[in-house]
């Protein structure tokens, strides 16, 4: 089944949140913020970390993607943002000007990647000498660890195992990741794994809700209307807590320079 990005009724599904603070420190900890004038935003989806760059102290940030209807519902998310633009494209043809960014970022987006090597390519021909090149992604690895009251993301796998093998398909091992960006000619390429809280839930009700309209999750596109009703069902059996949850996901981050 999967998700369409195309269709309308998803046009806000990746503009229900903010970034939380657990992304701002480790992308402050990778590059230098004050150095950043200009960034990009290769598969913005919503604008949600769009808008996270120009808060954090970016000047002007471009937000690309290849869904007309995402880039609607990311404006409308970015419309208080005087800074922040956004143009359709696609991460292997962007649209961008050579040499023109000191940053670009592409966070949840490579798994939907087959050809590395061209979007690699691209980012590195959009980038200022010496810029910042941050992947943000999920390993086979982050992917299948144990869920809890935190990382909620691991008990869709106990729940539906056939949903594993649609996961690690769609991931890339790091080391694939780290030889393709070398291989572009990126330098100075460091890796780091870290916790993002991507929403609190003020009480499990509202983290069920969440999951029941599959928000920003392209994997539960995955299952029918009915099976998710049953996943929902199977994780409220699980969490026995009904005060706030902090929902946490694991990935790995990839830091290059041009």
């Amino acid at each position: 089944m999967g998700i369409n990005f195309h269709n309308q009724r998803n046009r806000i599904t990746y503009t229900t949140r903010r970034a939380d603070n657990s992304w701002i420190r480790t992308i402050n900890k990778l590059i230098s913020i004050r150095e950043i004038s200009k960034a990009a935003d290769i598969g913005c989806g919503g604008g949600i970390y769009s808008k996270a760059m120009a808060d954090i102290g970016v000047s002007s940030v471009t937000g690309v993607d290849f869904s007309k209807s995402i880039l609607k519902g990311a404006r409308e998310n970015c419309k208080e943002y005087n800074n922040i633009s956004f143009q359709y494209g696609n991460a292997l043809e962007t649209g961008l000007d050579n040499n023109s960014f000191d940053f670009v970022l592409e966070r949840a987006l490579i798994h939907h990647i087959k050809d590395l090597q061209s979007c690699f390519k691209e980012a590195y021909r959009v980038l200022k000498d010496n810029g910042f090149y941050i992947i943000q992604d999920r390993t086979p690895e982050d992917c299948l660890l144990e869920g809890n009251d935190n990382h909620i993301r691991g008990y869709f796998f106990d729940c539906f195992p056939k949903l594993t093998k649609k996961e690690i398909n769609r991931r890339h091992n790091s080391q694939v990741v780290i030889s393709m960006l070398k291989a572009t000619g990126f330098k100075d390429i460091k890796q780091v794994k870290f916790w993002e809280i991507r929403k609190m839930h003020e009480n499990k009700k509202e983290l069920l809700k969440d999951l029941s309209d599959r928000t920003g999750r392209s994997i539960l596109h995955e299952l029918s209307n009915k099976e998710l009703k049953y996943l929902t069902k199977y994780i409220d059996t699980l969490i026995t807590t009904d005060k706030s949850i902090v929902e946490k996901d694991r990935w790995t981050v990839w830091r290059a320079v041009k």
